[in-house]
């Protein structure tokens, strides 16, 4: 008995080693994995997402596969990734800083790829769950961190409520999960499923709370009201909008008057302006500013092509003035913390265009109704809007959200549209 049970245990392992569709489940709960892990682990999502990659082999139709990267969503990413190559052959900076400054643009050779496997998968709808669930548990350990401040993972404690990563990651995770679930929010209203409704409402209300008592991202204040804005405008009658309107500001003006850490984090934007332009102070906003103006100055320089993949810091060093007191123009970064100026910088008008190409784009593919459409075009609006302040795209955790955001959703929707005629027609 044991030896026939042996046998069809490896029978049944062979089966599934040669089934595409034990492939495919692989690699939608590897997929899984990759999002769950995201918000707490920057080494496990990248184990995950190689190991995504890797199943996908086996049984991949090359043929099929080659043709989805014709299509303009898949092949203005690649555009940017191969930019980024070719640019390394005028720029000025060591070899190393070259290819190092190539390695950001990689992770958008996989968004193609996401987009081809969730077109064909049906279970791109688990992704956007896992991740919410791995924020929700993160809000709870933020929570604990910031009422025990010893069970941090960050060594120097210094980010009040930051378990692991940063606030400007966390901020940006929350924002995203307690703004998308607006959607499904006011569907299940409209079909009168309240308790559903309710469940959800409570746990986009958990993810504000947290950052109006715990900590924020300035950039997180800046883009709510957009991303709000949004969603009313395409998913709200005016009515409603109004309604909703005066709520928000309600429970706005009661977080503004109940948290010393909310309006702690709006004064910043006063206090670091007028110590950069006062004193030349290297505050957050005041070298924000800084990069920006010298930036533009590069860009000037070389408008059509930059100066280069790499170049950026190099040019910083050359235009740093001597640490003294004015001490924000002496820094040398090589990030100037705007996603349009540091492709700008490296590629010039070119990069520029098919920056802004990527995100029109993906702001098209996602012009329909329906939860995939809104994920999606979410996750674009804050991504571009974010970009503003931060290379978002660029940055590891923002851009994998960007890469991983738009490639599931994006799936889901081409699938979509590809089932409606074939219903129609079976149908007919």
């Amino acid at each position: 008995m044991t030896a026939l049970a042996r046998e069809a245990t490896a029978q049944m392992l062979w089966r599934r080693f040669r089934s595409p569709v034990a492939w495919g489940e692989t690699v939608d709960l590897f997929a899984i994995l990759t999002v769950a892990s995201l918000p707490w682990s920057t080494s496990l999502a990248g184990i995950f997402n190689a190991l995504m990659l890797l199943c996908m082999v086996p049984f991949l139709d090359v043929r099929a596969f080659l043709q989805s990267l014709r299509r303009p969503i898949s092949a203005a990413p690649i555009a940017l990734v191969l930019l980024a190559l070719v640019g390394t052959l005028w720029s000025d900076a060591a070899w190393g800083a070259r290819f190092y400054a190539v390695n950001p643009t990689i992770k958008l050779l996989v968004l193609p790829v996401l987009l081809y496997h969730f077109e064909r998968s049906p279970r791109g709808r688990w992704i956007f769950i896992a991740f919410l669930v791995s924020c929700a548990l993160l809000s709870v350990m933020s929570w604990l961190v910031a009422f025990y401040p010893d069970l941090t993972l960050k060594p120097d404690h210094l980010e009040r409520g930051i378990f692991v990563k940063n606030y400007i990651d966390q901020s940006q995770e929350f924002t995203l999960c307690a703004v998308a679930l607006a959607y499904p929010v006011v569907m299940l209203l409209r079909e009168k499923r309240y308790w559903l409704a309710g469940l959800l409402t409570a746990l986009a209300l958990s993810f504000f709370i947290n950052m109006a008592f715990v900590v924020v991202s300035r950039t997180a204040l800046v883009t709510i009201p957009i991303m709000f804005g949004v969603f009313a405008l395409l998913h709200l009658r005016w009515r409603s909008i109004a309604i909703i309107s005066v709520a928000l500001l309600a429970g706005a003006a009661i977080a503004w008057q109940a948290s010393s850490q909310l309006r702690r984090t709006a004064d910043t934007f006063v206090s670091d302006y007028t110590r950069y332009k006062e004193k030349g102070e290297p505050t957050s906003l005041g070298l924000r500013l800084e990069f920006w103006r010298k930036s533009l100055g590069f860009f000037a320089e070389a408008p059509i092509k930059g100066h280069g993949t790499g170049s950026t810091r190099g040019l910083f060093e050359q235009v740093a003035t001597p640490s003294g007191q004015y001490q924000a123009s002496a820094e040398v970064i090589g990030n100037p913390h705007n996603q349009t100026l540091n492709v700008a910088v490296q590629w010039g008008v070119i990069g520029i265009a098919v920056l802004y190409a990527i995100w029109i784009l993906h702001l098209l593919l996602f012009r329909g109704d329906g939860l995939a459409n809104w994920i999606g075009l979410l996750v674009v609006v804050q991504n571009v809007f974010t970009s503003l302040f931060n290379s978002h795209l660029f940055d590891f955790h923002e851009g994998w959200m960007y890469v991983i955001g738009v490639g599931v959703a994006g799936g889901m929707v081409i699938r979509a549209q590809q089932v409606g005629p074939k219903m129609g027609e079976a149908g007919s």
